[in-house]
């Protein structure tokens, strides 16, 4: 078995619980030397810190396939991206502000990060992405002119989850994904924006079948995206359908499972070769 590229989702798969990659997983990574695209729902500038451990220097996906972009000189290159539709988004701050005032709540745009007060869901997704947000009064933020690429609401009681959800999917918007990303977070990109999408350009891009490309995940916007490779691999830390869908389970992203899970089950042949 000869892998041409390599998927990678981040949060749960290649980050460990502090939100970094460890050295000992990016050694193992790079020693492999299999060409990497990061697939994940993070904006571009929380990905830029793995791009670097990882020397990547190709095309990467963000946004859950809404951003598909590239660093050059610190730059960053967009391809192509999918933000959500102007009316929806002026719809949906509006009803989050109103119906869960007291939830932590993000809007990203291409190269910004805004939220309307530090909280501890705030406060825990600095530690993780070592970005700042702009902190804005709602008022001055109801209609943005800029684009939005995702909105995240983060709650740490899973009854309150459960009921934004519910909340939230009965909204008459049929142009959105509202989908759980983590225990902790809910996310809402425009509907078309999903890894798969992501996946199938670069394969465009670089004439690669799906059948000699392998994908990690662990949440369930990475379904999609293991449908679009011939290997799947799970970590062991991954949800039950993530589990099931998959080819391999590897170690959990507190363990290295990416790097085992390369050499496990993807360059065993290649080694003996």
């Amino acid at each position: 078995m000869t892998i041409k590229k390599l998927f990678l989702d981040m949060d749960g798969t290649l980050l460990n619980r502090r939100g970094r990659v460890a050295t000992s997983n990016a050694q193992q990574i790079k020693d492999a030397e299999i060409p990497i695209s990061l697939v994940s729902a993070r904006a571009p500038m929380e990905m830029k810190e793995a791009v670097e451990a990882l020397n990547l220097d190709g095309v990467q996906v963000g946004f859950n396939g809404g951003i598909i972009y590239r660093f050059e000189k610190d730059n960053l290159k967009v391809i192509s991206e999918l933000p959500l539709e102007e009316q929806d988004s002026h719809i949906l701050i509006k009803h989050i502000h109103e119906a869960f005032p007291d939830l932590s709540q993000s809007y990203y745009h291409r190269d910004r990060w805004v939220t309307f007060k530090e909280d501890a869901g705030i406060d825990y997704e600095k530690q993780l992405t070592l970005q700042e947000p702009h902190i804005l009064p709602v008022e001055q933020y109801l209609n943005p002119s800029e684009k939005i690429f995702k909105i995240m609401i983060m709650t740490f009681d899973d009854l309150q989850m459960q009921a934004l959800k519910e909340n939230l999917l009965q909204l008459p918007l049929d142009r959105v994904t509202i989908q759980q990303s983590g225990s902790y977070y809910l996310e809402i990109t425009h509907k078309d924006a999903e890894k798969s999408r992501g996946i199938d350009y670069i394969l465009k891009q670089e004439s690669i079948a799906k059948e000699d490309c392998a994908a990690f995940g662990d949440g369930h916007n990475d379904l999609a995206m293991f449908d679009q490779v011939g290997h799947s691999i799970a970590m062991a830390n991954a949800h039950l359908d993530v589990l099931k869908k998959a080819n391999h389970i590897t170690t959990s992203n507190e363990e290295d499972g990416v790097a085992y899970g390369i050499w496990t089950y993807l360059m065993k042949e290649r080694v003996h070769d």
